[in-house]
């Protein structure tokens, strides 16, 4: 007798979350039952398969309402730890961006600089309990008189703190080497001359939007494992660029997708939003993401079978090509190639060097995992889904 095709809801499955009766898996499980049972068996006995992410992600930063005073205060102005936050927004709102640096920083005056301490920090430290010391001016109003306010804060006193990351999880990104006679320090990581090393960041058959190439499951609403606590997709990331060229299977083979993210801040934990210094290049946020993906269908199980050694990305000059804009290629290396910690390249081996721990992805896909199976996570049907 012929099996009927498989179809699931989001309903159905969260019904079985709830009763505990949900199979879930990581994506590099979901491999080996692709690969052992075919698609459509795999969609059978699969509910939901977990993917994770964690590496710099530069377009990150966080909305802080520090409270008022009395007298009142209309921040026009607003440092944390000496780290600028924009205050365009409210009385007593401010952004802090992940990569904005101290005000004494000396930057790149003297090359290459270090970065010690921005953005991306003040982040970390307040997750991690920290005090900050919020330095606020105005140029005063009726209603609000108050010049100046410098004060302490932390995150368990702050009313409000939320994450809110305009662009994340990057749909696959380029692989980076050097091809002038220097080194040069980039958001890539330093790269030495003459194709030395090779750099490059991404989960590969773990990160999320490589599971879902075509984003059938991921839209406004997704629920998702973000930094430690939970948070959602609200919207496509800034870049968001579907229309790259695609493998057999649908998988962009150059920089595609991208996530816009929100979560509660104070819901948080510091190992998954730490602080990063870019030697040369600036300072920046590592985040953690994981995306649920629900097996709805036998193309998502097929999608979420995918392996390393199926997915590739470009090589990309950033000595020469990647600063004057131009999108040259220099050949295709696979994920399982760059992994393995080297790539053939021209005739040569060149050590390959990851920007993004595959240790802390399958951590956080394993953590998404027991938390599904535990019936802590439920699913979020998004209202519509990115763009394709």
């Amino acid at each position: 007798m012929k099996k009927s095709k498989v179809s699931k809801t989001y309903a159905q499955i969260n019904a079985k979350i709830r009763k505990g009766e949900v199979i879930v898996v990581t994506a590099e499980e979901m491999i080996d039952i692709v690969r052992e049972n075919g698609a459509a068996e795999a969609a059978r006995q699969v509910d939901v398969v977990t993917t994770g992410t964690f590496s710099p992600m530069c377009s990150s930063g966080a909305f802080i309402n520090f409270g008022h005073a009395v007298p009142g205060i209309k921040a026009s102005q607003v440092w944390l730890n000496d780290v600028p936050a924009y205050a365009g927004i409210a009385a007593v709102d401010c952004y802090i961006g992940a990569t904005e640096p101290r005000s004494d920083d000396p930057l790149n005056k003297v090359y290459p600089g270090e970065f010690r301490y921005g953005g991306g920090h003040v982040i970390q430290d307040l997750l991690a309990g920290e005090k900050i010391h919020l330095k606020a001016r105005s140029y005063g109003t009726d209603c609000y008189p108050r010049k100046e306010l410098e004060k302490e804060i932390d995150l368990a006193t702050l009313p409000q703190a939320t994450l809110c990351n305009p662009r994340n999880a990057y749909q696959n990104y380029n692989c980076a080497i050097n091809l002038t006679r220097k080194t040069i320090y980039t958001y890539m990581g330093a790269l030495k001359p003459m194709a030395a090393n090779a750099n490059y960041c991404s989960a590969g058959q773990l990160s999320p939007l490589l599971n879902d190439p075509f984003y059938q499951t991921i839209g406004m609403g997704t629920h998702i494992f973000l930094g430690g606590g939970e948070g959602y997709v609200t919207w496509h990331g800034t870049q968001h660029n579907p229309g790259q060229e695609r493998t057999a299977r649908g998988v962009p083979v150059r920089p595609a997708g991208t996530l816009w993210v929100m979560g509660d801040l104070k819901q948080m934990q510091p190992q998954w939003l730490r602080g990063v210094s870019i030697q040369g290049y600036g300072c920046s946020l590592a985040v953690g993401v994981g995306v649920p993906i629900p097996i709805l269908n036998e193309d998502l199980a097929r999608f979420t079978g995918v392996a390393d050694e199926e997915l590739f990305t470009q090589i990309v000059d950033y000595g020469n090509d990647y600063p004057k804009g131009r999108a040259h290629s220099h050949g295709m290396v696979s994920y399982a190639e760059l992994k393995s910690g080297s790539i053939q390249f021209k005739g040569k081996q060149i050590p390959s060097v990851p920007l993004s721990s595959v240790v802390k992805a399958r951590e956080i896909a394993e953590e998404l995992k027991q938390r599904i199976s535990g019936g802590q996570f439920l699913l979020g049907a998004p209202q519509f889904t990115l763009p394709q």
